[in-house]
């Protein structure tokens, strides 16, 4: 089966599968300071962020005070960046929008429920929530296996557990590894395929491929990505998810903007430069 055979099947009935650029730490730079951008001029928005996360914050929480949820406490505010990229569907609308002169009230956060991709989106939300399960799987399998059945009473005692045993210590470092796998491939899967099927119906098979072959031409500066979005979310975390509200904002925006550098825009719409074709002339 030739290439385009291939891409023609991925991309169902649409367009072929768009190409995809090579960026450098300057592009990750620029995508921040406009999706800062994009938050400062779209303040509105956060008006319901504001009380979504911390609700969402407050029930994980009460749901981890029982004592046989509590050794997932830590796997399921995790396992919250998994699922970031479909929650920030509104966001990219949004700059989307503000990209096109468009009216970006916050209200039209939730255009991305008349998308034509919308069974897409939705599909590969369905994808992100399997892989947020499996992780969750996996992390209360690994609980099992290395600390056996017994539960801790408060999570300082679930602390102590952890550091002071060698089944503990184990579950720290497998448990983080295994957490970095599920990060990686939902990463990879996510963060350019939902911006893209809001920009082009491409189909769900092509955008999933466009993303993952995006991050795979470009591991370095996607590492350095994904750094930078887990600590934004631990500092977030760390602030009982108040934080979120803000974080997320930001990140989501700026998500957008990392897209339109990392993949190249049919021909009757101009991408915006990458930070690397401005600065190296290219022979």
């Amino acid at each position: 089966m030739t290439h385009i055979g291939v891409s023609s099947m991925l991309a169902g009935n649409a367009e072929p599968l768009p190409e995809v650029r090579r960026i450098s730490t300057d592009d990750l730079k620029a995508a921040l300071r406009e999706g800062f951008d994009d938050f400062w001029a779209m303040p509105s928005h956060v008006i319901f962020l504001v009380i979504i996360y911390p609700i969402i914050g407050l029930v994980i929480a009460r749901v981890t005070m029982d004592e046989t949820l509590l050794p997932i406490a830590y796997p399921l505010m995790a396992g919250f960046a998994l699922l970031g990229p479909f929650a920030a569907l509104g966001l990219y609308e949004l700059s989307r929008r503000r990209e096109q002169g468009l009216d970006t009230s916050w209200t039209h956060a939730f255009d991305v429920l008349h998308s034509p991709s919308i069974n897409s989106i939705l599909a590969l939300g369905a994808v992100l929530m399997l892989i947020f399960i499996a992780w969750i799987g996996t992390a209360q399998a690994l609980y099992a296996g290395l600390l056996g059945d017994v539960h801790p009473h408060s999570f300082p005692e679930l602390v102590r557990d952890a550091l002071s045993t060698s089944g503990g210590r184990a579950l720290i470092v497998l448990g983080n590894g295994f957490g970095f796998l599920f990060a990686v491939v939902a990463m990879s899967v996510s963060v350019v395929s939902l911006p893209l099927l809001l920009d082009r119906p491409v189909g769900a098979m092509a955008a999933a491929a466009t993303s993952i072959r995006a991050v795979r031409e470009n591991p370095g500066p996607m590492a350095i990505w994904g750094l930078i979005i887990a600590l934004g979310l631990l500092v977030g975390t760390v602030t009982l998810f108040i934080g979120l509200a803000l974080i997320l904002p930001i990140f989501g925006h700026a998500t957008w903007h990392l897209y339109r550098r990392l993949v190249i825009a049919p021909a009757d719409r101009v991408a915006p430069p990458t930070a690397a074709d401005v600065s190296t002339p290219r022979l």
